[in-house]
């Protein structure tokens, strides 16, 4: 059956890595990470459901084309085998006509598989870069802001615009908005802390970045 399959395979232009059992067959998984895997149910070491639920919990298993190929052919069967993740079944006697059928299924599958993932890749992208373009308008309004008034207060005092009695008040305005700036460096150094959790939250269409701090005001609908 391995041969068989083998030389459906290489006649479909694929490169076949063969495992004598299931346990071999998991190893060969985790080490090449193919496109499709197909199983034998009965095998000796691990069966093929129990392969299949451990490609489909790997990391990278999730876009793998599983095959599963059995004698059991029970309506029962059918679901314990989509159960655990396979993508089809076929039953024995296996025929090359049926198993190319299969393949040419599988490759057409494994190409919108690929499509998926980077057009998903790509829309995370985008929207990683659409919060990079927010945070950066947040950072300007909550720097200028402040700085533009710092500024001012300073230059009505040194062109002696402002009295002496006034210089006093004008010197606080000056403190207040200098730790508006402040506060804001400082979360500017907590964005590496919180930069993988961002990521993801923004993804969700949550804030990426809160500049103003902890129960600080924020515009309706305006991303931090």
């Amino acid at each position: 059956m391995r041969l068989l399959l083998e030389q459906v395979l290489r006649a479909s232009g694929h490169e076949p890595i063969a495992a004598s059992d299931g346990t071999e067959a998991w190893t060969t998984f985790e080490r090449e990470l193919p496109p499709m895997v197909i199983l034998d149910w009965q095998m000796p070491g691990l069966d093929g459901l129990e392969v299949c639920r451990r490609i489909r919990a790997h990391p990278q298993g999730d876009i793998t084309f599983v095959l599963v190929v059995t004698a059991r052919d029970r309506a029962e069967d059918l679901t314990a085998v989509l159960d655990a993740g396979a993508d089809d079944y076929m039953s024995k006697p296996v025929t090359p006509d049926n198993l190319q059928a299969r393949v040419r299924i599988a490759e057409r599958r494994i190409e919108v598989s690929r499509a998926r993932k980077c057009a998903e890749e790509a829309l995370q992208r985008a929207r990683y870069l659409a919060g990079i373009g927010e945070t950066t308008l947040t950072l300007h309004h909550e720097i200028n802001n402040p700085l533009a008034a710092l500024l001012t207060t300073t230059s009505l005092i040194e062109s002696g615009i402002i009295g002496e009695s006034e210089v006093k008040d004008s010197i606080a305005v000056i403190g207040e908005q200098a730790r508006r700036i402040a506060d804001v460096v400082k979360r500017l150094g907590e964005i590496e802390r919180e930069r993988r959790a961002l990521s993801v939250e923004y993804l969700n269409e949550a804030r990426m970045l809160d500049l103003k701090g902890a129960g600080g005001p924020t515009a309706p609908g305006k991303v931090r």
